[in-house]
């Protein structure tokens, strides 16, 4: 019999905070470097429930969710160059929410989406980067993680 006394099993230990969406990029991506040369991306992407009949009759409208989405390193460099309004991704990573005062000092919230991998799924022209209109991009080192760590699951 194989037994595992590992914590991460122990559902009293168990946590995860993984998001998966497909949508398409409501503005392109606004690309800041801070001073450490660091690349910061943040664009909205879209994600919309299709509308359907219900059995009765009764129309239940199609329903668009907008999501802030954040991306460090050589993801945001990649957005920077190949990813524009209206362009279909998957994006993978993981929900953050923070506050902030506004210009006003009114208190705001906000729940943004860190991007740990990105897929582009628009078709692209002969311009496209090498390796096809829909290779998968995510972070080939831990230089372009997010936290600097690689993600292994081991």
């Amino acid at each position: 019999m194989l037994t595992f006394e590992h914590s991460f099993l122990n559902p009293k230990n168990m946590s995860l905070n993984k998001v998966m969406l497909i949508g398409n990029v409501g503005k392109d991506p606004d690309v800041r470097y801070l001073d450490n040369g660091v690349a910061v991306a943040t664009f909205t992407l879209a994600t919309t429930e299709r509308g359907y009949r219900l059995q009765n009759g009764t129309e239940v409208p199609e329903r668009t969710e907008w999501h802030n989405i954040v991306l460090w390193k050589g993801l945001a460099e990649i957005v920077e160059k190949y990813v524009h309004k209206g362009d279909k991704l998957f994006i993978e990573g993981k929900i953050r929410s923070r506050s902030y005062d506004d210009q006003n000092g009114m208190k705001r919230y906000i729940t943004e989406i860190f991007a740990d991998n990105m897929e582009m799924l628009t078709a692209r022209t002969a311009a496209a980067p090498a390796g096809g209109s829909n290779a998968p991009v995510s972070p080939a080192s831990p230089s372009a993680t997010t936290d600097g760590k690689e993600d292994l699951p081991f």
